[in-house]
């Protein structure tokens, strides 16, 4: 992994941790947050109804209290106080009940069945003595009491919020209740509301993190395009500066050669002419001596066309004085004398407004394609040359009909390519772009300059 996005991954990953801890917190905050809601909720309802309930109970001990308060007590009297009770009603479920101190059923309106039954030992589906916790309540001095029991109007069994008194002078207990299942009901409506809210909350929070990483990421990545940019020009201005030095003392190389070495030795062959002359005036025969002479002469005339080869690779001086296409045509020429493999140029356009640069980079690569040409073409007959140039971009083109060669292997191969690397970097100091074709039925080297990046 790149160091750029190990940078990245260390700014992303404390930022998740950071949101998945905040996530986590605020999870458990909203769950125990609305549990306390729940429970103040279900206390308050509970305290309200258990009121409105011992409101009901005094109401319907005060509808009888004239007969619980007679002075000449009878049975007539309690058998009333039962009828007056069976027809106080309040809702749909809301009823009065009565039970002696024994447990059995004295009245209940919606239970018929129920009455003169002892339920003393009757228990709920929770296994509670539920008549037996009614009474004890009673005797503890009335109140409030949660038990299960059948709703009349559901046929089911639900939970029901109760309220007892004694009625100590006929042994009464006498109770009503409202049933729970629409407060749990509205709970769990409330429950459903909250959940919501933190799944909401949850999905917010969540969104906001991979916002949050994928901004984190665009800005390491788009930074990190912009430093490439910036490394990639710095490196084109970078190679550009190379190739430029080389190319300079290239030309001083050149100069020397040219100037210093060369005339030197044109100095010294014209000595020795000019010894060789005067000691053919003096003597008939040639003798050792002269024949030395003349061996020297050939050798320097070997040593000033090597100079002037040397001096010419290193920097032609037809590039300078007469122009690419010259240049072109003295290399081709030069290149078939020397290889004895036709060649055939031709060029298009005008190339006077090229730079120095792109001129040197079209020669340079040149050069090394007909070397590696010379080299490696096994049975090439012909190269062909095409040197164009139009309104977009200049471009040369070297074509053998060799046997070719295989150019993954080569471009993968440490020791081999370095020929095609430098002709790439070369072209790429100057934006432009090499592409090399190659098969059986030979190799094409193609050289494009842009002029908008060059010019």
């Amino acid at each position: 992994m790149k160091l750029r996005s190990k940078i990245i991954l260390f700014a992303i990953t404390p930022l998740l941790l950071s949101f998945t801890g905040i996530a986590i917190a605020v999870f458990y905050q909203a769950t125990l947050l609305a549990q306390q809601q729940r429970d103040t909720i279900e206390q308050a309802y509970l305290a309200s109804k258990e009121a409105e309930l011992m409101h009901y109970v005094s109401m319907g001990s005060a509808s009888i209290a004239h007969l619980y308060n007679a002075k000449q007590q009878n049975a007539a009297l309690q058998v009333e106080a039962k009828k007056i009770l069976a027809t106080l009603a309040f809702g749909d479920d809301g009823y009065f009940y009565v039970y002696d101190l024994q447990g059995k059923n004295l009245m209940h309106p919606r239970r018929p069945d129920l009455v003169e039954k002892n339920l003393w030992d009757m228990v709920d589906p929770n296994g509670n003595f539920t008549i037996q916790e009614l009474i004890g309540r009673a005797h503890a001095g009335g109140g409030a009491i949660r038990y299960l029991w059948e709703k009349p109007s559901t046929k089911k069994v639900v939970p029901k919020l109760g309220y007892v008194i004694k009625l100590e002078r006929w042994g009464w207990v006498l109770g009503t209740g409202i049933y729970l299942d629409d407060v749990d009901t509205a709970l769990n409506l409330i429950d459903v509301q909250v959940a919501s809210n933190i799944h909401r909350t949850m999905f917010w929070i969540a969104g906001i993190t991979i916002a949050s990483a994928i901004l984190i990421a665009l800005s390491g990545l788009a930074l990190n395009i912009s430093e490439s940019r910036l490394a990639e020009a710095k490196l084109k201005v970078l190679a550009q500066s190379v190739v430029r030095s080389q190319e300079d003392e290239r030309a001083r190389l050149s100069r020397d050669l040219h100037d210093g070495l060369s005339q030197l030795l044109v100095s010294i062959k014209l000595q020795i002419e000019s010894g060789l002359a005067k000691l053919g005036a003096k003597i008939s025969t040639p003798d050792p001596a002269h024949l030395a002479f003349t061996r020297a002469t050939l050798q320097i005339n070997d040593a000033l066309g090597e100079v002037r080869r040397i001096s010419h690779d290193l920097r032609p001086a037809l590039l300078d004085d007469l122009g690419l296409v010259a240049a072109f045509k003295h290399l081709a020429q030069e290149f078939e004398s020397i290889s004895k493999i036709a060649m055939q140029f031709e060029s298009l356009g005008d190339f006077t407004f090229l730079s120095e640069a792109s001129n040197t980079a079209l020669y340079r690569v040149a050069q090394e394609a007909l070397t590696n040409i010379h080299k490696h073409a096994k049975n090439a007959s012909l190269v062909r040359i095409s040197l164009s140039c139009d309104q977009r971009q200049a471009t040369l083109s070297i074509t053998d009909n060799g046997g070719g060669f295989d150019l993954a292997s080569i471009i993968k191969h440490p020791k081999r390519g370095i020929g095609l690397s430098n002709m790439r970097e070369r072209l790429a100091a100057i934006n432009g772009q090499l592409v090399v074709q190659s098969s059986a039925d030979g190799t094409q080297v193609n050289a494009n300059i842009y002029f908008k990046e060059v010019l």
